[in-house]
């Protein structure tokens, strides 16, 4: 080789030196740039990496339920990152369609294998999701699944068996399922014994909850049997009698009982008139100084509603009323779901800061103190 083949063979050996060697910290710098990207995938989150999950069942008279399931981020402060959950509410409610196929195809299983389980024809309808920020006292981010389980319950007469169509269901330690019914409903009692198995984590007049980390069902369980109030073990047969009709004596007893009402009648309108010839006087009072006509309120010192935590709005909302309300009030008035109303009243009751009670078929919430007063 001539000496000009020599100086070209070394420039082309000093070129490839020099590719190599600026390549080598690219290189080199390649693979910590990816660990970002891989620990951002590690951060995005599922439904199903909530830190609790709440599946409430509301069971209705014709034996449908309302089912929601309420999965539950707490983030922040030792939780899941901030970032990791609004990028999840985000793409919730971009591609909320997309959850909804996903929600109702694995949520049209489960029902199918509950159809199987009980004999019954049983369908899923009126799926939708939705998500909402919590961020008074803890930041906790929800997404609510919601829909309507047809034929959830067997209805016989006056009694509901409920539980069966979830027979084996898989509760996780982070999972609450808990069964809700009508007023006017309770647990039937067969020789004072309560048809529920297992036995609930905890039970009200009108709702069981069972904890993941406490239960674990068989493929017989849950189930209850709920009956109407006033009525008898469903499976009795009325007994025919010799004694003649009776409804003589039921037209008398009814036309009585319209006279005493219409008595009455007249007698609540004499002391309306009064009572508010009494109020006309009230409202001709002189105002105070500041325009008000009595003691001043409190309501300006307060912290509006979106600072306040689900469970502190109903509590304020029952100190404004006198520290009792019904509990559809409290669904009217704060604009939530049954569902969700329910949860919270729940939370509360176990928590011992409030009581509830049954008027008629209407649930009332009280405070503690204002049933000792």
């Amino acid at each position: 080789m001539d000496a000009r083949g020599l100086r070209a063979l070394s420039i082309v050996l000093v070129v490839v030196c020099s590719v190599a060697a600026a390549a080598a910290p690219i290189g080199a710098a390649a693979d910590p740039g990816s660990r970002p990207a891989a620990l951002q995938a590690e951060d995005e989150l599922a439904l199903e990496d909530a830190d609790q999950i709440v599946m409430d069942v509301f069971i209705a008279e014709n034996g449908s339920a309302l089912v929601t399931v309420d999965y539950q981020f707490r983030y922040g402060e030792n939780g899941t990152s901030e970032a990791a959950w609004e990028r999840l509410r985000t793409d919730v409610e971009s591609d909320t369609e997309s959850y909804v196929d996903a929600e109702r195809t694995k949520w049209n299983d489960t029902v199918a294998d509950g159809a199987n389980e009980t004999g019954q024809n049983m369908s899923l309808s009126n799926l939708s999701i939705a998500t909402e920020n919590e961020t008074a006292l803890q930041r906790i981010g929800h997404v609510e699944v919601s829909f309507r389980w047809e034929s959830f319950a067997a209805v016989e007469i006056n009694q509901l068996t409920a539980g069966p169509a979830l027979s084996g269901f898989t509760l996780d330690d982070d999972t609450r399922l808990q069964f809700r019914w009508p007023a006017g409903y309770s647990i039937y009692e067969n020789d004072g014994q309560p048809q529920i198995d297992p036995s609930p984590s905890n039970r009200t007049d009108d709702m069981v909850i069972w904890r993941g980390s406490e239960v674990d069902f068989s493929s017989e369980q849950p189930w209850v049997v709920l009956i109407e109030d006033g009525g008898s073990n469903a499976n009795t047969t009325a007994t025919p009698s010799n004694e003649g009709p009776t409804m003589p004596w039921t037209i008398v007893v009814l036309a009585l009982a319209l006279l005493a009402a219409v008595g009455a009648g007249g007698w609540l309108l004499g002391r309306e008139r009064t009572a508010d010839n009494g109020s006309n006087r009230e409202a001709e009072r002189p105002t105070q100084p500041d325009g008000s006509t009595g003691s001043a309120s409190n309501a300006a010192d307060s912290p509006p509603p979106e600072l306040l935590s689900n469970e502190e709005r109903v509590l304020r909302l029952l100190e404004e009323r006198g520290g009792r309300i019904k509990q559809q009030a409290v669904v009217s008035e704060l604009g939530w779901t049954e569902a969700k109303t329910s949860q919270v009243v729940g939370d509360l009751r176990e928590a011992d800061e409030i009581e509830v009670f049954r008027i008629g078929r209407e649930n009332v919430l009280s405070l503690p103190e204002a049933d000792e007063e």
